[in-house]
């Protein structure tokens, strides 16, 4: 039988292939082809196509350790997606998640899409989304795309800034989260990340694509990020036009260009003028052409016959919010709740009085990728729910509610002499319309709004009607918003203070400033402070003061504290710093002088590092922003209805902990993430507690046939009188190895265990956990030493250890003779790997920096040769140690030289110290 593709490659003009390279690809109707988009949103709904079911975010559903679990979610995400797609043709069925970017850094302004700091972890659940998502069929229900690879883990700069990526941090950390999934079978696609590597754009990183594609036989299409392969030649200057940069990312092996949105014109002309000037060739264009036609063909749009259309796995329009995923996004918020500390005051008896306060207590918030929940169930409606005739609910926000007075008045002379604006009400004094706002000149009249503190002086402004303070088109403050939203969000405001005790109000979205008008009407039109409308502030309800009353009055207290996931921290912008606002402490301070019951629900799409009374609390719950069943979800963790079963999947820093900085990827020398980590987190990565005491005992470490240790039995015991959720946690230590490392996740397994139940559990342990990569021989080997295997309920609870010893490899001196890469150092300090040439192979260089080899063998060799060149105008130098002993230093050129100086002896430590100056590689003569 031929291959449909092929056939079909064969038949398309030279302009044809071209055409199917750009996101929105144009129907081909000689040969029956339909138009084709790729990238939808599916990180955990389907985004940004009206209403569908919403899950909690990624960081969320990772704290469930539940693969199983993702792939039931998935599955709906993908259902949803196609059921969609019934009255909407344009929505492809190539979807942009998960993110499988390592959670690095807590800093990471997009935190919430990824899935954990631990990259296998990260794999694990990934790839369990992945299977959900393209169904278990022969035609895929949807192809998932993983993202951003790679290196990806900062919004400042993110176009122009190098990720450092030394080869066992590359190998060890970052490729392992994405080769899970594609080994796998799960994804189909990867999206390259904006960043440079290591010098490189990731767009034009030819032996990372290689890399990347070297794990399966399967077709894998690489597209772009969007507008990123205009930045080749525009903010990244690593091309002198874009014919050059879409060419060379074609070769370097990206077959998708996103660029342009819906508008393939300036794609199609730098592709087809590279084509022209020979920089790149029809065999380029066939290769990437046929990846896209194969993923196409994956979800059977070549075929004649759709499975998707008809028969037992037929997908309708009545696919979309149905009962059973209502009841699967309740499941999966309970799942995702990680109780963190507990002083016997959970779980909660839904009756009594009970006060629900802060910002997070009747709302239930959507970030940047959600999609459009059918409704929403807060904490506080919940609550309400649980509690019914048994007790009361009171909820307070927290938010001081506030007059705004002008100084300069707005009269009824005045507005009687002014033209009424369409859409606005001519009055008195000052009201919030449906659809704007106006300003009165006196309290009686003022306009009388809540300003919720989401900190470093950002706030929302809510209008008595319950709408948001907004502007929708770059003039008028209306008050029509339902949440804050948007890509560029025009829903925040920053509040000036003056020393007289006035205030000028600065929109964020357009950074002017606001201005009464002669109407009375509210507008954005000034650009500096000097020229904004000063107010006058008269509170008419102080936010703690009726937190107080409320925590006063209360058996019971639920502070909720958290973020807004557009603001500080999201996509194109990095969190300031790790801590709760000063507000929300304050709320918690108020709650806990008047209430010692006092919970504190957390909801962020990150961690935090709690301050004492945070930190302090006698009960702390954490739960990403959960989706349409948050309220539920949390209720029921809360009141024991669901056992607490979500664990850490990214640890919780100390406030004033030690943290790299946001652009170090070199997670071995800057001692980060819990792998190297040597300061003791608030919270560690894998805790969470449980309402009971699970016990560990008797382990035994079972070995396959080359001595590596495949699996830990431990026997567990639930002493309580109710079920428990455990998940059973395996690390591994190397202990000896020349390449010691502290501790890795090797493997888990989540259980439950019924009141009483004494249970075999039995973890397969993963020959990678104790893998390093061998910078000599370029690979992934197993250190013949000692190392332990530790098992717990978190990487700090660990119940036993058993010792373990396995002959393996033993990593060899760098041999001389042979010559090596100085990118094979094994330590460096200060040094940046950059190009050698524009799309493959690195050197290292560095202002004033170091690299060192442990042990390089100089055989027979009397002379080291350094092939080098200087990195700045002035003069650069290169000076050799070997041992003890210095070798002497060589000088460097603007242009690449080889330089020699005399070496001899038995194997030893090599260090070369750069200033200035930048190493390619290392030879003996």
């Amino acid at each position: 039988m031929a291959d449909p593709v092929t056939e079909l490659l064969g038949r398309l003009t030279s302009a044809e292939k071209l055409s199917l390279l750009h996101q929105s690809a144009p129907a081909i109707d000689r040969l029956g082809l339909a138009a084709f988009n790729t990238g939808g949103e599916a990180a955990h709904s389907v985004a940004w196509r009206g209403t569908a079911t919403v899950f909690p975010q990624p960081v969320g559903l990772a704290a469930t350790w539940d693969p199983e679990l993702l792939r039931r979610l998935g599955a709906v995400v993908g259902t949803e997606l196609r059921a969609k797609r019934l009255s909407d043709p344009s929505i492809g069925l190539n979807v942009w998640a998960p993110v499988v970017n390592p959670l690095r850094h807590p800093r990471w302004g997009r935190n919430e899409e990824g899935l954990s700091e631990d990259p296998w972890l990260t794999a694990e659940l990934a790839t369990g989304y992945a299977r959900g998502l393209r169904g278990d069929l022969e035609r895929w229900r949807v192809v998932p795309t993983l993202k951003h690879f790679c290196g990806y883990n900062n919004e400042t700069d993110r176009d122009v800034s190098s990720s450092v990526l030394s080869r066992r941090v590359l190998h060890e950390y970052e490729l392992p989260a994405y080769r899970g999934p594609i080994a796998a079978g799960a994804a189909g696609a990867v999206m390259a990340s904006y960043n440079l590597i290591n010098g490189r754009p990731a767009h034009v990183s030819a032996d990372l694509l290689d890399e990347l594609r070297s794990w399966t036989d399967d077709s894998l299409l690489v597209v772009s990020d969007a507008y990123a392969p205009g930045n080749l030649a525009g903010s990244q200057r690593y091309f002198e036009d874009h014919p050059a940069g879409y060419a060379a990312a074609l070769r370097a092996g990206v077959d998708s260009y996103t660029q342009d949105d819906a508008r393939p014109a300036g794609t199609l002309a730098a592709l087809t003028e590279a084509l022209e000037r020979g920089l790149i060739t029809e065999a380029d264009v066939d290769r990437a052409a046929e990846r896209v036609l194969r993923l196409r063909e994956r979800t059977g749009e070549l075929d004649e016959t759709d499975p998707y259309a008809a028969g037992p796995d037929k997908i309708t329009e009545a696919d979309l919010d149905r009962p059973e995923h209502r009841s699967l996004a309740r499941e999966a918020v309970a799942a995702s709740i990680v109780l963190l500390r507990n002083e016997n005051l959970l779980p909660l008896q839904p009756t009594g009085r009970i006060a629900v306060i802060g910002p997070l207590a009747d709302r239930v918030l959507c970030d940047w990728y959600s999609g459009t929940p059918p409704y929403r169930v807060s904490l506080a409606d919940a609550l309400s729910e649980a509690v019914g005739d048994n007790g009361e609910v009171r909820l307070v926000d927290g938010a001081d509610r506030v007059a705004l007075m002008p100084l300069s008045p707005v009269g009824e002379q005045t507005l009687a002499g002014s033209q009424t604006r369409p859409g606005y009400l001519r009055t008195n004094g000052g009201v919030i319309t449906a659809d704007g706002v106006m300003i009165g000149g006196s309290p009686e009249s003022a306009a009388v709004v809540a300003i919720t503190d989401w900190g470093h002086g950002i706030c929302t402004i809510t209008a008595d009607t319950g709408k948001l303070w907004t502007v929708s088109d770059g003039r008028w403050v209306r008050a029509d918003a339902d949440r804050v939203g948007g890509w560029e969000v025009q829903q925040s405001f920053r509040l000036h203070r003056r020393l007289d005790g006035s205030c000028s109000i600065q929109h964020l979205g357009t950074r002017k400033w606001l201005r009464v008008d002669a109407a009375g009407a509210l507008c954005v039109e000034v650009g500096r402070a000097e020229e904004a409308t000063r107010f006058r502030t008269m509170i008419i309800s102080d936010g703690c003061a009726a937190a107080a009353d409320a925590a006063d009055w209360a058996d019971t207290v639920i502070v909720t504290v958290g973020n807004e996931p557009h603001l500080l921290g999201r996509e194109t912008e990095d969190r300031p710093d790790l801590e709760l606002p000063q507000s929300l402490t304050g709320l918690i301070t108020t709650a806990r002088q008047n209430c010692d019951r006092t919970v504190l629900a957390i909801i962020s799409s990150y961690p935090y590092a709690l301050d004492d009374v945070a930190a302090g609390s006698p009960a702390i719950v954490w739960s990403s922003h959960g989706g349409q069943e948050l309220g539920h979800g949390l209720v029921d963790v809360l009141t024991g209805a669901a056992d607490p079963g979500g664990r850490l999947a990214q640890a919780w820093p100390r406030l004033g902990q030690r943290l790299p900085d946001l652009l170090d990827y070199d997670i071995i020398g800057s001692r980060s993430t819990y792998w190297y980590d040597d300061q003791p987190p608030l919270f560690p990565f894998g805790h969470g507690l449980g309402y009971g005491e699970v016990r560990y005992q008797d382990l035994a470490i079972e070995t396959g046939p080359d001595s590596v240790p495949v699996g830990a039995v431990v026997t567990v015991h639930n002493p309580g009188d109710r079920s428990m959720s455990e998940v059973v946690q395996a690390y591994t230590t190397a202990v000896e190895p020349r390449l010691a490392f502290p501790r890795r996740l090797a493997g888990f397994t989540k259980i439950t265990l019924a009141p009483g139940e004494t249970r075999r559990v039995v973890v397969e342990l993963r020959r990678e956990a104790f893998m390093i990569f061998d910078v000599v021989s370029s690979r992934m080997i197993i250190e013949t030493g000692a190392y332990e295997v530790r098992v717990g309920s978190s990487v700090d609870d660990i119940r036993l250890q058993a010792s373990v010893s396995m002959t393996g490899e033993t990593v060899g001196p760098h041999p001389l003779e042979q010559g090596f890469a100085a990118t094979a150092f094994d330590q460096s300090e200060d040094v940046r790997l950059v190009p050698r040439d524009p799309l493959r192979d690195e050197v290292v260089e560095a202002d004033d920096g170091r690299i060192a080899f442990l042990a390089v063998d100089p055989g027979t060799s009397t002379t080291l040769e350094l092939r080098v060149r200087n990195t700045a105008r002035r003069s650069g130098r290169v000076t050799a140690w070997f041992g003890d002993h210095c070798l002497g230093t060589v000088p460097t050129d603007s242009q690449w030289t080889t330089q020699q100086l005399p070496i001899s002896g038995p194997p030893a430590r090599l260090e070369l110290r750069l200033q200035s100056a930048a190493v390619d590689t290392l030879r003996g003569r």
